[in-house]
């Protein structure tokens, strides 16, 4: 669904549609949309809870493959284990970001530790996906996580910027990419204001929570906003607000999205799925039994 926007720096105005991913655990997706399907390399966002999880029930993203993509998990609160192919298993906390390159495959899970899952938890956090430039898509598989701690932080004027992966404000992520570009968790205080340059083509802001106002029109939580290339953009917290800011330069050309699988080619999309259904991806140490089977026919892009 889109909003008309009345601001002429704001190209599209996206408001995400509620996805089951399994076992009644339900995500907002914005990204990809019918109107805007990608913002510079990023080509999917799910904005996860916030929510509580009670009486031993947890996340359950069941082993799964990916191809022709980076999987980008930051988290406002709460743990998720992530384990992979490649071997790797360990948490992610709030501030930190685990950066997964899947290049020619990898399959990976997502689950709630069974410690949480005996005490109860919150999660609440972003999934998102970059695409790879043509080059890049079939690289070998990667993963790398930085703690919260590793990331560059700016404060002042009642701004804290936590810079995720790429370059914000002049600072920059240690997170490997593989093209131009920023992602940026922004808290705002009340009455504070944002500068977002035209450095890059495409940006987009996604709120999180509060609201915000830009050029003398405001936006509630839950809005993906499309800037114009070329256009100054001055964001204030109308409240106190929180911000995911997004984008870089423009792909190398169009990507097929075909549930787990990005790329340039539908041909290997057809040869992903066809591998993923014959078992042919690598397991999961520690999480083998269990997988998410390849889908008679994933959901459409929602209009």
């Amino acid at each position: 669904m889109t909003e008309t926007p009345q601001d002429p720096s704001i190209q599209n105005i996206i408001v995400p549609r509620t996805r089951d991913l399994g076992d009644g655990f339900e995500v907002r997706r914005v990204l990809p949309a019918i109107e805007k399907r990608m913002v510079g390399p990023f080509v999917f966002f799910d904005h996860m809870g916030p929510v509580i999880l009670r009486d031993g029930k947890g996340l359950d993203v069941r082993p799964h493959p990916h191809i022709g993509l980076a999987t980008v998990t930051y988290l406002f609160d709460g743990e998720i284990l992530h384990r992979d192919s490649l071997g790797n298993a360990l948490p992610i906390r709030p501030g930190a970001v685990n950066w997964m390159t899947a290049g020619r495959g990898i399959v990976h899970s997502e689950r709630t530790s069974e410690e949480l899952r005996h005490k109860g938890s919150r999660l609440f956090g972003i999934q998102s996906w970059v695409a790879l430039p043509h080059d890049k898509e079939e690289v070998e598989p990667a993963f790398v996580h930085h703690g919260a701690a590793d990331l560059p932080v700016i404060e002042g004027e009642g701004k804290t910027l936590r810079v995720i992966a790429g370059s914000f404000h002049g600072a920059t992520s240690p997170a490997a990419v593989f093209s131009a570009m920023f992602y940026a968790d922004a808290v705002l205080e009340a009455g504070a204001r944002l500068d977002v340059s035209a450095e890059h083509e495409e940006r987009a802001a996604y709120v999180v929570e509060g609201h915000i106002g830009i050029a003398g029109e405001s936006y509630d939580a839950g809005r993906l906003l499309v800037f114009k290339p070329g256009e100054a953009i001055v964001i204030e917290a109308l409240g106190p607000a929180r911000l995911m800011l997004l984008g870089g330069e423009p792909m190398d050309g169009p990507r097929h999205i075909w549930w787990n699988f990005v790329s340039s080619s539908q041909e290997r999309i057809e040869q992903a799925k066809a591998d993923w259904k014959a078992g042919r991806f690598p397991k999961v140490p520690g999480d083998e039994v269990e997988f998410t089977p390849l889908p008679e026919t994933p959901p459409p892009i929602r209009k």
